[in-house]
C-alpha cells in the first residue's frame, strides 16, 4: 500500500510547479496516460533564480524518503550530513564518514526521480587537493549533481579546481556545522557589521571562483537578502528569512519527528496534514508561495 500511495502522489504532483524544467524524461510510475516528467537540472535552478520562482528544498536519507519528496514538487534533495545527528543519534555532524555519505546518495538517488540531487562533503574529506577530488568523484559517481561543502572564501582555491573538472558545487555558509566546535555551538552567525561583510564578501568571491549554488544558514534576514541580491547564483536559506531564492528543512524537523529541541527555523508541516505525502506537498507550496517562513522563523 505504501509503494501505491508513492506511485498515485507522483503523477498527481508532477502537473504542478513544472513549468521551468527544460529535460523531459518519460513518466514510468503510471500507465493510464503520456504524463511528462521534467527532470531539474542546474541550468532550471539558474532559470527559476532569474525569474523568481522559489526554490523549495528537503534533505533526505534513503530511497522511500527520496521517493516521497520528488512526488511532490520538491526541486532539491540534498543528501545531508545532518544523517549523524538525526539517523546516527549524533551531537554533530562531525562523526560521519565518506563510505557513509556514498552509501546513503547511492540509496536516495534511486528515489530522486525529477528532483536535482545534491551530496555533502562530510568534515574533513576536503582538506587536500587530492582528497578533495577523489572524494567529490566518489559522491558523483553515487549519483550527485552536485557537492556541497562546508566554508568561506578559502575554498576559493578548491571550488576553482573542482568546477575546471566538471564537478559543480554548493558552499555552505553561515552557520556551518561541521565547524560547531570552533564556532562555539549552534550559533547565529553576521549579526555584528565586520562579520557581515565579510561573509557577504565570501559569497562573492566563491561565486567567482565557480561556485554554483548557496546555502546561507541562521544569518539575519537582511543578510540573507543582500547576498541574495548581490551573487548570480542561486541562494537556499535555512533560517536565513524569506527573500533567498529557494529554502531547505531538515526531513524530520518537517514532520515533527526530530528528537529533542527543534531550531526556531522550522516548522511542523504534518500537522493539519492526513498524510506524510501532504505535509511535503504543503511545505512546497509554502515555499514557492513566499507563505513559509514568516518572521518567526527568521533572525534579526
Amino acid at each position: 500500500m505504501f509503494r501505491n500511495q508513492i506511485t498515485s502522489g507522483f503523477t498527481t504532483a508532477s502537473q504542478v510547479f513544472l513549468s521551468h524544467t527544460d529535460i523531459s524524461i518519460p513518466n514510468i510510475t503510471d500507465n493510464r496516460d503520456d504524463t511528462v516528467i521534467k527532470k531539474i537540472t542546474l541550468h532550471t535552478l539558474n532559470k527559476m533564480k532569474h525569474e523568481q520562482q522559489k526554490i523549495a528544498c528537503l534533505t533526505c536519507y534513503d530511497y522511500s524518503q527520496a521517493a516521497l519528496v520528488s512526488a511532490n514538487n520538491i526541486d532539491l534533495i540534498l543528501v545531508g550530513d545532518s544523517l549523524g545527528m538525526v539517523s546516527q543519534g549524533h551531537q554533530t555532524t562531525v562523526s560521519v564518514t565518506m563510505e557513509q555519505m556514498v552509501y546513503h546518495t547511492q540509496m536516495v538517488k534511486k528515489g530522486s526521480g525529477r528532483s536535482f540531487l545534491v551530496a555533502d562533503m562530510p568534515y574533513m574529506s576536503y582538506a587536500t587537493e587530492e582528497q578533495t577530488l577523489k572524494n567529490a568523484a566518489l559522491l558523483m559517481q553515487a549519483g550527485a549533481e552536485m557537492v556541497k561543502l562546508e566554508g568561506g572564501r578559502w575554498l576559493c582555491d578548491t571550488i576553482s579546481k573542482l568546477s575546471e573538472r566538471g564537478i559543480p558545487t554548493c558552499v555552505h555558509l553561515g552557520l556551518t556545522p561541521q565547524s560547531v566546535a570552533m564556532l562555539g555551538g549552534f550559533k547565529v552567525q553576521g549579526r555584528d557589521e565586520l562579520a557581515a561583510e565579510k561573509l557577504e564578501e565570501d559569497a562573492k568571491l566563491l561565486e567567482r571562483a565557480g561556485a554554483n549554488l548557496l546555502v546561507l544558514e541562521c544569518i539575519p534576514k537582511y543578510l540573507a537578502m543582500q547576498i541574495t541580491r548581490t551573487v548570480g547564483i542561486p541562494t537556499i536559506g535555512i533560517g536565513a528569512g524569506a527573500d533567498t531564492d529557494g529554502q531547505i528543512l531538515v526531513f524530520y524537523d518537517m514532520l515533527n519527528m526530530t528528537q529533542g529541541h527543534l531550531p526556531r527555523f522550522t516548522k511542523n508541516f504534518l500537522e493539519g496534514a492526513d498524510s506524510t505525502q501532504k505535509a511535503i506537498f504543503n511545505y512546497a507550496y509554502e515555499v514557492k508561495a513566499g507563505i513559509f517562513p514568516q518572521d518567526e522563523h527568521t533572525y534579526s
